[in-house]
């Protein structure tokens, strides 16, 4: 079935099939993961089904019985208000860095998440290390430089004041999600895969 799978995410409109034999095959994946965690490309590999984002969801959703977006997009608009006061009280270059990036928060919900990189300020991180900004860059430079990363949610774009092409996860070195809509679901996306392998 595993097998089946792979020639499955070929084909178009295939959503149902897949969607039954990822159920089918849970526990498999779950023992591959507990007894050898593999290499997330040898993962990817095996289950490249599970490397999209309404199968991270539907995954999330067996291991935990909770869903993964839904949940972390609403939490995180649950705390942006209370996370906002606390950046604008932050001193010192800290609080400048944050200042700055609250400058750049608008009402639009979706800008309202990107105050999930201040936390990196907050917590005194460097938030270029989760998130990397890729701008008018060639695709060979751009796999170059992908591949020193081990960890993190990278963003596309034309030109720097443009709304981002791409953006996607990078785990070990090798894009494991891309065309997410922006980095809050990235994130959340992230999180997923983490809590899955």
């Amino acid at each position: 079935m595993r097998v089946e799978l792979i020639s499955d995410i070929k084909q178009r409109n295939n959503r149902e099939t897949i969607r039954a034999k990822m159920e089918k095959t849970f526990s498999l994946r779950r023992q591959e993961v507990i007894r050898c965690p593999p290499m997330i490309s040898d993962f990817q590999e095996r289950w490249p089904a599970l490397f999209d984002v309404m199968e991270i969801n539907a995954e999330f959703k067996r291991i935990t019985n909770m869903p993964l977006q839904s949940r972390f997009l609403s939490q995180l608009d649950l705390f942006t208000a209370n996370m906002l006061k606390l950046f604008e009280k932050r001193s010192g270059q800290q609080g400048k860095k944050l200042r700055d990036m609250l400058a750049m928060v608008t009402d639009d919900i979706d800008a309202g998440r990107e105050c999930v990189k201040g936390l990196c300020f907050y917590l005194n991180e460097d938030p270029d290390q989760l998130v990397q900004e890729y701008v008018e860059m060639a695709e060979t430079h751009f796999f170059s430089a992908i591949e020193r990363m081990t960890v993190g949610i990278y963003v596309m774009k034309d030109t720097a004041n443009s709304e981002p092409s791409d953006v996607g996860i990078v785990i070990e070195g090798v894009v494991a999600l891309r065309d997410l809509e922006n980095v809050a679901l990235a994130s959340a996306m992230l999180f997923g895969l983490f809590f899955m392998h």
